[in-house]
């Protein structure tokens, strides 16, 4: 069952387009991430779907109902904000049932709800704090939990975690993806934190510029990447222009790039033609094979070594499990050619 569904979703501000012919699907219970550097449109196309934007062109249907010019309010939505916007003189009690008063929702149903949110998120011993008594993880769970009681069809959530620390971000990031699956919540999540996406999504639409660079999920997106702009922001990434060659008797084609001669299937690309290809630095095969560099820079990152390599000029990034290399020392190195990833562009 599709709970969103945007078709040529357009938003100009003047001569700038944020956004541009989008089309996209959402399955109800989906997590999906909108996952992009800034200005790429991932928040205005959140605030397009919450409401507080009205889209230039395009249409939005939520649960099969068209919204595209229907105030917030009216929208079966509920949005987590990154900086939380939580009443200062309101306790964290005052601060969750908020929402259910506004609606009036009788007092039975709204402390029944305000109880079942507090407890799946470990606030009832916090309920008569007010906000600056609070931790800022549990400050972003009572957030959460404002638009939890709501119950809505669908969550919406602006980088909710990018004023904690590493390690409680991890926290509540885990909590989050478990009360959208035990709510069985659509959720739109945006963000620039490509270790999030990976981490919690059903789903990853990756923005570029406006318009969208590739609808995957997770696996999908880091293994099979479309474009060197979708490779070089999913994880680390050596993308380089190669012209292919002719094909061997092996039915594998040569190609020329910076690092040296590699092997790919390319049946549909004539010799002489220039591609884009990349690999992931953790594929890569260091102590054997017939390419050959320098290490320029070793960085010990404690699962694994980050190594920058020149290979005939090029610097090139290998990540290895252990290594007992040094910089200045010479390498050999291949790589496989399954894992050599051709790109559109």
């Amino acid at each position: 069952m599709i709970a969103i569904s945007l078709r040529n979703l357009s938003k100009t501000f003047g001569t700038f387009t944020a956004l541009s012919e989008l089309s996209l699907d959402v399955k109800s219970g989906e997590f999906l991430t909108l996952l992009g550097p800034s200005g790429c449109g991932k928040t205005t196309l959140l605030k397009l779907i919450s409401g507080f934007l009205e889209p230039t062109s395009g249409s939005i249907h939520i649960d099969g109902k068209d919204v595209t010019r229907v105030s917030p309010e009216e929208r079966d939505t509920a949005l987590c904000f990154q900086s939380y916007a939580l009443f200062p003189h309101l306790t964290v009690r005052g601060n969750l049932e908020f929402g259910l008063r506004q609606k009036r929702i009788p007092a039975r149903e709204r402390d029944d709800r305000v109880r079942d949110v507090a407890t799946k998120l470990d606030l009832m011993q916090q309920m008569d704090r007010l906000p600056n008594q609070l931790s800022g993880g549990q400050q972003q769970r009572v957030s959460l939990g404002r638009a939890l009681v709501m119950r809505p069809s669908v969550i919406l959530f602006d980088e909710p975690l990018s004023n904690l620390d590493a390690k409680l971000r991890d926290q509540v990031r885990i909590e989050i993806r478990r009360i959208q699956r035990e709510y069985g919540l659509t959720a739109i999540y945006v963000t620039h934190d490509q270790a999030e996406a990976l981490a919690m999504s059903d789903r990853i639409v990756v923005l570029n510029a406006g318009r969208m660079e590739q609808v995957d999920s997770p696996e999908v997106i880091y293994s099979q990447p479309k474009t060197g702009f979708v490779a070089d922001f999913i994880g680390d990434a050596n993308v380089v222009e190669a012209i292919v060659g002719e094909q061997d008797t092996d039915g594998l084609a040569r190609l020329q790039t910076p690092v040296g001669a590699l092997k790919i299937s390319a049946d549909h690309f004539a010799s002489g033609s220039r591609i884009s290809i990349g690999w992931r630095p953790e594929k890569v095969a260091l102590g054997k094979g017939p390419l050959t560099g320098t290490v320029e820079n070793r960085a010990f990152q404690g699962h694994y070594t980050d190594l920058m390599i020149n290979s005939n000029g090029y610097t090139h990034r290998i990540q290895v499990s252990e290594s007992a290399v040094r910089e200045g020392d010479t390498v050999q190195f291949s790589i496989p050619e399954d894992q050599i990833i051709l790109l559109e562009d």
